[in-house]
């Protein structure tokens, strides 16, 4: 994809707008450039990691002044037309036919819930306040520091705040570095924090998630764990990587991210299964994951499906769902794309994206109503449909 300032304009108003420029100021300078700034009630970033943070965020700051923002680091942006490795990605919320409102929890490594439920509670009565008597459509928009590993605490306590308000969203990214996950939020850059944006909108919305893995019969019982780091030392009373690789026939040194996500482990919460994938392998033989994992768990070997047909499928289902869909705001696992390049189906999944009009980025995690994933697609589809 070329350089510059390339945008879409689409039917529910929203406007969105991309660049591989490697310099912030002009990044955003081309993105800033490419719409209309005017009637902007919200701005969504999704940047790379390689990006001067604070460069990037006084130029925001200076090019959209009295507009807010929130956004967050990845690990690849998705674009309507198509991915970028490098760059950043704008979607901007209009001031008509969407009323939004937005809070952020910092030091999320420590959360107090009573407090995080408090200020989801306050952001959902000044939404209220702004919305009058109108009543569209509501869904939430997560954006999570990955590195902090509290996903599951951050986003289960906002569930049970947001009181039955269908959430999604992603965690942040680093390029799989894992070394610098980052946020920024109305101004200021913050690390250790979570972002919450509440949507109202007069348009036709549709929640989902999709992944491409079906369970073997290949068990292992978590023998050995710190949950506090997410890692697994022990898999069946064994070293944890010499048992899962010698399930999937590899040799524990040729253990990689192409490995984990070809052959994702996967937990049965309420008869369905959700994958737990794995991180990295550390040097002692054990697996650090992205999501909680505990003594006792049982981990399901996954197989993997056709990840063009499954992801084509639910995205029919979406757009059946809602007459003429619009646009897609997903929320990637990086595994996927890992799986899609190993099984050399990513242009296929590209264009499935474009089709749909997905914009993005690639994740460190995903959150699904009041869940947190992995190796998962989720994301919130706006009908093209007039005002309901």
């Amino acid at each position: 994809m070329r350089n510059g300032g390339t945008k879409a304009a689409h039917s529910c108003g929203i406007q969105t707008a991309w660049t591989e420029a490697q310099d912030p100021s002009a990044a955003v300078a081309e993105v800033a450039g490419a719409i209309d700034r005017s009637r902007i009630a919200q701005l969504l970033i999704f940047f790379s990691p390689d990006y001067d943070v604070a460069e990037l965020t006084a130029a925001l700051e200076t090019a959209f002044s009295g507009i807010a923002i929130a956004g967050c680091s990845t690990s690849g942006g998705i674009t309507p037309e198509g991915w970028i490795e490098q760059g950043l990605v704008l979607i901007a919320f209009p001031l008509e036919g969407f009323r939004i409102s937005s809070t952020c929890l910092e030091d999320i490594g420590h959360l107090d819930v009573a407090s995080a439920a408090s200020s989801v509670r306050a952001m959902r009565r000044a939404l209220d306040q702004r919305a009058a008597n109108r009543r569209g459509q509501r869904f939430a928009i997560s954006l999570i520091d990955a590195l902090t590993n509290v996903e599951e605490t951050v986003v289960s306590t906002i569930a049970w705040a947001l009181d039955g308000i269908p959430l999604v969203g992603g965690s942040a990214g680093d390029a799989l570095t894992f070394r610098d996950t980052v946020m920024i939020y109305n101004g200021a850059v913050l690390r250790n924090a979570a972002i919450l944006l509440l949507v109202e909108t007069d348009f036709q919305t549709k929640l989902f998630k999709t992944d491409n893995f079906e369970p073997t019969k290949t068990k292992f019982v978590v023998t050995g764990a710190d949950d506090g780091t997410r890692t697994i030392h022990e898999l069946n009373a064994e070293p944890a990587a010499r048992e899962y690789a010698t399930a999937v026939g590899l040799d524990p040194q040729q253990l990689s991210p192409m490995s984990f996500a070809s052959h994702p482990l996967t937990v049965k919460i309420d008869g369905e299964y959700f994958c737990r994938s794995i991180r990295h392998l550390n040097t002692d033989g054990s697996l650090t994951f992205f999501c909680a994992v505990d003594e006792g768990m049982v981990l399901t070997l996954a197989q993997p499906r056709d990840i063009v047909d499954a992801t084509r499928e639910e995205l029919d289902r979406v757009e059946a769902a809602l007459g003429e869909l619009d646009i897609i705001i997903g929320f990637d696992c990086i595994l996927r794309r890992l799986d899609a390049e190993a099984r050399q189906v990513r242009k296929e999944i590209a264009a499935l994206y474009c089709r749909y009009n997905v914009v993005g980025f690639e994740t460190y995690g995903e959150q699904y109503r009041s869940m947190h994933l992995n190796q998962t697609f989720t994301g919130i589809a706006i009908g093209q449909a007039a005002p309901v």
